[in-house]
């Protein structure tokens, strides 16, 4: 099933097609399936062809209580263009409480460790939450974000989850998703444009430098291996774990 995006060239249209798709026959086979917007620029175009053409699928989001401005405000244009409510989920006040009173306000930077933690608190248990009954759930990954995320695959079982992990964006490149949005005028953080190609929490997050690596600004007081939040594996290439073995 086709969505009404005749304006977009016929490569773009065919990644659309393609990944609308994927959503269909994720519905198909698994049913319940749900979709974790981050709210960045894929999640603009994932919400987009799931509420125009597989409107079964749940979206939601996840505040994590240190979101830019922004983000807020991106979260309600979104709900006015489609007319539909964002569902959000939020960390436990009390888990929060006495995570930040044993480690500080910004005590993630003190370790990767203590970083895990307080995404562990504010995003994983939400997700988790969110997640429930769910049979299979929709990422807006893309191989081209970082090396862990290059070796995904489209459909795959997520252990950690107990449910299938579905990513019809992966092959799509970060020039495809800006032509979408911008051919199809969706609403976006107007943080891209001011640097920030990759968003999440206001203290974690900053602009990025031209040359950059698209995800540099995440994290990114730690090596580029243990930038993930919690929600994505952090996979270690067959090379790297062939010259380091002992760590695997």
């Amino acid at each position: 099933m086709s969505i009404q995006v005749a304006e977009l060239p016929k490569t773009l249209r065919e990644r659309a097609d393609n990944s609308i798709s994927q959503l269909h026959a994720a519905v198909s086979q698994y049913g319940n399936v749900c979709y974790a917007s981050s709210l960045g620029a894929e999640s603009v175009v994932l919400t987009d062809l799931i509420w125009s053409a597989v409107p079964d699928i749940d979206v939601f989001s996840i505040d994590t209580g240190r979101l830019y401005p922004e983000t807020y405000e991106l979260i309600e244009r979104i709900q006015h263009r489609y007319g539909r409510a964002l569902r959000l989920y939020y960390p436990q006040a009390s888990d929060l409480e006495e995570w930040v009173n044993a480690n500080g306000i910004n005590g993630f930077r003190d370790s990767v460790e203590q970083r895990h933690g307080c995404c562990g608190i504010r995003k994983v248990a939400p997700f988790r939450r969110a997640i429930a009954g769910k049979n299979a759930w929709v990422t807006g990954i893309r191989r081209a974000q970082s090396a862990s995320r290059a070796m995904a695959a489209p459909v795959e079982w997520d252990s950690e989850y107990g449910l299938h992990k579905v990513s019809p964006l992966l092959e799509w490149t970060e020039t495809e998703i800006w032509d979408y949005i911008r051919k199809k005028r969706l609403p976006y953080n107007s943080l891209h444009d001011t640097g920030f190609p990759s968003i999440g929490c206001a203290p974690c997050t900053r602009e990025v430098q031209a040359g950059e690596h698209e995800r540099s600004g995440r994290w990114w007081w730690e090596r580029p291996e243990s930038r993930e939040c919690g929600l994505h594996p952090r996979r270690k290439s067959p090379a790297l774990a062939a010259v380091n073995p002992a760590k695997r």
